[in-house]
């Protein structure tokens, strides 16, 4: 680095110290909570199970995840109470889920309609109690998407809440 450009480095980082240095600090005294205290309910939030990916071409996806990115892939399941085809990828710590549509009354179509080259669908978070959830949600106004949970892809009750309640998300309850 030349004499010169050093000389515009340094003054520039100076004047970075200066103006930091006159930014007052603010600090926690010993008796605030770092953690927000959430009230009691019935039923506990888990993990996330799985985020949940449209795709226009399963066998595409399937490839990428398993050929391209070397992870573990389940074999194509068909869901026709859902109106979808799924293959999950296995990541350790979680899932991807991999949706494709199973007929032309399909959630998924009309969401790959919008979004033709697929894209994040929904997320899917345990639960430790998916009817004390949904009654809870309800009593807070959160919409719930099915009257009773239905038997999912895990073979477990799932429930989807409408993502206006959830900024905009999809989101999913999964029994634990």
């Amino acid at each position: 680095m030349t004499s010169k450009k050093w000389k515009t480095v340094s003054a520039g980082l100076l004047c970075v110290l200066q103006n930091t240095a006159a930014v007052p600090v603010r600090t926690l005294s010993r008796s605030a909570s770092l953690v927000q205290k959430t009230p009691r309910s019935l039923w506990k939030l888990g993990r996330l199970n799985h985020v949940a990916i449209a795709v226009p071409s399963l066998e595409e996806a399937t490839s990428l995840y398993r050929d391209v990115l070397g992870a573990q892939v389940s074999e194509m399941v068909p869901l026709p109470e859902h109106g979808v085809c799924t293959v999950f990828v296995d990541l350790g710590n979680t899932k991807l889920e991999l949706l494709h549509p199973l007929g032309e009354k399909s959630p998924i179509a009309g969401f790959l309609q919008k979004n033709k080259a697929g894209g994040m669908h929904h997320i899917c978070i345990e639960v430790d109690s998916i009817e004390d959830a949904i009654a809870e949600l309800k009593k807070k106004k959160v919409r719930v998407l099915s009257e009773k949970p239905q038997i999912g892809a895990h073979g477990k009750l799932v429930v989807f809440l409408h993502p206006k309640d959830c900024n905009g998300v999809l989101v999913e309850l999964e029994q634990a």
